[in-house]
This record gives C-alpha cells, sequence and structure tokens, in this order.
C-alpha cells in the first residue's frame, strides 16, 4: 500500500503547466517537458487506499485507481501499466481530456484536497509508451466472423480493439482522411499531441485491425451493404449534430461553428496548410458558449494571435466551493480555470468569461461581414433577458460553441439501416448496445438482436446492428466513449460467439454517472 500517512504528510500540488508566454508560442501540448515523475509518485502516496474507493463509482471505466495509485507511489511503473490497461485501452488520452470526475468521487475530497489522479493517469500512460509497455496484442487465433466498425472516434477504436484480441476481423470505416474522428480533428494539439493517437492507431493496426478512411457509410458507401459484408456493425459515429443561433444577423460572413474552425486549425497543424484559410489572426473574436468546446476554441483563437477575446457562457458564474444540493461524491459545478483560460487572463487581465449572457442579434458591415455581437444579461432561472442590461461588442469573428444534439439528422444511416431515434435524437438502442429499428420504436419493442438470435427485420431492429458512443447516449465525456466502446465490443463478441470474457464496464442506458 501507499504511505498511511502521506495525505497529511503530502499538500495536493497539480502537475505543472509550461509559462503561459511560451505555450502561446507553439502548439507543443501545455504539460510538454514538464519533470511528473518524482511529483506524481509522492502525490500517488497521498492515496488512503480506502475500503470503498469511491474514485471507481465516479470513472466510468471503474479504473483501478487505489491500485495504480500504490504502485506508481513505489515507481513500479510496469505494473501500473497493467492495472491501468486492464479497464482503459487509451489512458493516454483520458489522462490528458478527461475532466477527472474520479477526483471529486475520492475520500479525500470530503474535506480536503483529492488525490491528483489524472496526473498520475498520465504520468503511468506516458511510462507505458517510454519503457515499452504497449506491445501489440495480436489474438493467438482468429473466429472467422468479421465486424464493421463505423467511426474512428474513441468509442469506435476501443470497440475495435477490444473485438480485434478476441480473434475477430475488423474493419474501421472513417469518413474523413485521417482515422481519429473528433480526437483528431476537433481536439487542439495543445491539450493532445496527434502523436498520442497515431502510435495507438500504429499499435491496433500491428495488431490487426484494418483502418479504411475517406469511407462516408450512409453517403457513398451504402450503410446496408455493410451488414451482407460482416457478420456484425458497430455504429459509432458520434454526436456530430451542431446546435446553431438562430438570430438576426446569424447569416452575415465572419459566423462559423466551432467544429468548422478547430477542424481547419488541426489540418494546418496536421500540414495541410500553411496557415489556417479561418484564422482569429488581428480579429476581435467572441466565442458563444462556455463549454469545453468553447475552451478549445479559446486556446487556439490565442495561439494565432486574435486582437481580443470574450467566452460567453448563459449560465450564471458558478460558486468557488460545492453547493449543498451537490453534496460529496457528487461531481460539483464549480468554477474552474481550464488552461485556456488562465492564459486569456495572463495577456488581458481578466477572465474572458462573460456569465449570464445571451447573444441577441448581429450587426454587419456593408460587405456583408459581421462586425458586432448585441448581447444582454439574463435572469439564471428563467435565462430570460434582463432589460436595460443590452450592450454592444465588437466581434469580426463569431464562434458558434453551442455542443452538439445527436447523430447527424440528414445522414444516410437511419434510413438504409432502418434505424429509430429516441426522445433525445440519438439512435435508439436496447440495454445490450444493439441498434432497435423504427417499427420497434413506434410500438415500445425495444428487444432488438441480441444473444446471436436474430431479429425479426427493421421492426425489431437491424440484425447484427449495435450502436456506441456518442450516437447512442449524446455528447459526452471521452472516458464514456472509451467505456461505450468497451461494452459494445463485449455485446458484439456474445452475439457472434454466444458468450464472451470481454469487460462491459456501463449498460447502454446507464446515465447515472453523467458530468
Amino acid at each position: 500500500m501507499t504511505d498511511i500517512h502521506g495525505f497529511m504528510k503530502y499538500p495536493r500540488r497539480p502537475a505543472p503547466r509550461r509559462p503561459v508566454q511560451e505555450r502561446l508560442g507553439d502548439w507543443d501540448e501545455v504539460y510538454a517537458g514538464q519533470p511528473l515523475l518524482p511529483l506524481v509518485s509522492e502525490q500517488a502516496a497521498r492515496c488512503m487506499d480506502c475500503g470503498i474507493p469511491f474514485c471507481h463509482h465516479a470513472c466510468p471505466l471503474g479504473n483501478l485507481i487505489p491500485e495504480w495509485n500504490v504502485y506508481a507511489a513505489h515507481g513500479d511503473w510496469r505494473a501500473a501499466a497493467e492495472r491501468l490497461h486492464a479497464t482503459n485501452n487509451f489512458p493516454e488520452f483520458t489522462g490528458r481530456l478527461c475532466p477527472a470526475p474520479c477526483e471529486e468521487g475520492c475520500v479525500l475530497a470530503i474535506n480536503a484536497e483529492p488525490v491528483t489522479i489524472k496526473n498520475v493517469e498520465q504520468a503511468i500512460a506516458d511510462q507505458i509508451w517510454e519503457q515499452g509497455f504497449a506491445e501489440p496484442q495480436p489474438p493467438e487465433r482468429l473466429s472467422e466472423k468479421s465486424v464493421a466498425v463505423v467511426g474512428s472516434g474513441p468509442a469506435g477504436l476501443a470497440a475495435a480493439q477490444q473485438l480485434t484480441r478476441s480473434g475477430h476481423t475488423v474493419v474501421v470505416y472513417e469518413r474523413a482522411d485521417r482515422v481519429g474522428g473528433l480526437l483528431r480533428y476537433g481536439i487542439p494539439a495543445f491539450k493532445m499531441d496527434k502523436g498520442q493517437l497515431d502510435r495507438r492507431i500504429g499499435q491496433m493496426r500491428a495488431e490487426g485491425t484494418t483502418f479504411r478512411t475517406g469511407m462516408d457509410v450512409g453517403g457513398g458507401l451504402d450503410a446496408a451493404e455493410l451488414t451482407t459484408r460482416h457478420d456484425a456493425v458497430v455504429l459509432a459515429v458520434g454526436a456530430t449534430e451542431q446546435r446553431d443561433l438562430p438570430v438576426p444577423g446569424r447569416e452575415l460572413a465572419g459566423i462559423h461553428q466551432a467544429m468548422e474552425y478547430l477542424t481547419l486549425a488541426n489540418r494546418t497543424s496536421e500540414g495541410d496548410y500553411a496557415t489556417s484559410p479561418l484564422t482569429a489572426a488581428g480579429r476581435h473574436v467572441v466565442i458563444v458558449g462556455g463549454g469545453d468546446t468553447g475552451s478549445d476554441c479559446l486556446g487556439t483563437v490565442l495561439r494565432q494571435g486574435a486582437a481580443s477575446v470574450l467566452q460567453l457562457d448563459i449560465n450564471p458564474e458558478p460558486e468557488r466551493v460545492r453547493r449543498e444540493t451537490e453534496p460529496w461524491p457528487v461531481y460539483p459545478r464549480v468554477y474552474r480555470i481550464s488552461h485556456a483560460h488562465e492564459e486569456a487572463r495572463d495577456r488581458a487581465g481578466i477572465d474572458p468569461r462573460v456569465f449570464s449572457a445571451a447573444t441577441l442579434r448581429f450587426d454587419g458591415s456593408a460587405s456583408g461581414r459581421v462586425r458586432a455581437l448585441h448581447l444582454t444579461e439574463v435572469e439564471p432561472a428563467a435565462r430570460r433577458p434582463r432589460p436595460g442590461t443590452e450592450r454592444v461588442i465588437p466581434a469580426e469573428l463569431v464562434l458558434i460553441a453551442l455542443g452538439f444534439s445527436g447523430p447527424e439528422r440528414n445522414a444516410g444511416l437511419v434510413g438504409q439501416l432502418g434505424l429509430a431515434l429516441d426522445a433525445r435524437g440519438n439512435y435508439a438502442r436496447d440495454a445490450d448496445f444493439a441498434a432497435t429499428g423504427a417499427g420497434a420504436a413506434a410500438s415500445g419493442d425495444r428487444s432488438g438482436s441480441r444473444g446471436g438470435v436474430p431479429s425479426d427485420g427493421p421492426a425489431g431492429g437491424p440484425d447484427g446492428v449495435f450502436v456506441a458512443g456518442d450516437a447512442g447516449r449524446g455528447q459526452s465525456l471521452v472516458v464514456w466513449a472509451i467505456a461505450e466502446g468497451r461494452s459494445a465490443a463485449a455485446a458484439v463478441d456474445r452475439y457472434l460467439t454466444g458468450s464472451t470474457a470481454l469487460p462491459a464496464p456501463i449498460a447502454a442506458d446507464d446515465r447515472a454517472l453523467t458530468v
């Protein structure tokens, strides 16, 4: 176990970020080159090895956090890597991108500062690669069953790796020109270097997974055709239907969806462009939306050299401490500073966020380009405009970062496979991740196809088609996507073989821990 007095001897010390001015001058990771190991081992020693580790409950993957904390505290990185990989295919992704609900569930968080679990996880993940603990794991024998995975985001990649290692022949279909989904084109390089993604893809290729890019399933490639080519199909296409901002002036030039902007910035980092075709350089920028995507836009805008930037959040400014209505171990809505907010505050001297703010309309120039945004304060509960609070701010580039409402509505997948949509606009599925057909949704029958038993056709759900990740649960976290991919893989393996030894961290309808 760790030092039994560690939580009393050592204060919480998160891993240091690079100096703001240094990181604003490049696209390298915020923590790149920072010494983690001695600090992380000390911080891991703060783990109390609780009799009931609530960090397990707070983590959708069920990560064995106390176990790998012990190994990290003693510098046994191989053992730590084994315990981390036991529940998580891609800890280098979660260690960089997950908001760490596990830390809010740490028993220390009842009346003190929690263990820096996210930093420990990232350090172990880095050691996995630096010390060669990520050897490919090809299957000993093949099952003679083939599976198509549509989408190469974290859910699709996790499902593909689990199924390949189980002996099935797996083909991942990705409509973009590179593998990775939003990990590739949505997440900026300063949050996760794309080399982290590339070497995992390399490991998966070595294990036998095949990747086919430029394959628009539901568009140029009929989705129904995949069901004849393969014994099972996993739909992991994400929730990429972007919410818009229907206010006067929305049609003006210079107003863009966040993903359009971030994709071009990431393609520039990949070398597709010398400079981004959509740049914030020298412009007054307004980001509409207070979530993680807005924060990603903020960090990108700053690195491109914007003249100024504001981020509008319709929600009121959170409290600095937990509210009584959000007791431990609930993930609380408290005031948080991302590295992008830190960068903006360091540059301008103020927090770039404007809370309790809503957009009323846009003004444009004679040439039809946006030049100003009218905003108003809103009542916290009803979100109604507060009279007398309207003001105008300069806006030469507006980025809409209001999240996503489910899988794309115009995708051919729904019609070609006879899929149903649930009440939230996601692909309907049963508790075993099997897709539910339109007829079943209308009649209330959600049995679908399970355990290798064919369905009755589209009314009961397309036979052998499964739904994983944001496409089924809605916009969520990378850790949920990986957990969904692993669980869906177990369901597919059971469907193909009648049983499975693959772990299934969650059920398809498990939403209890959503952050």
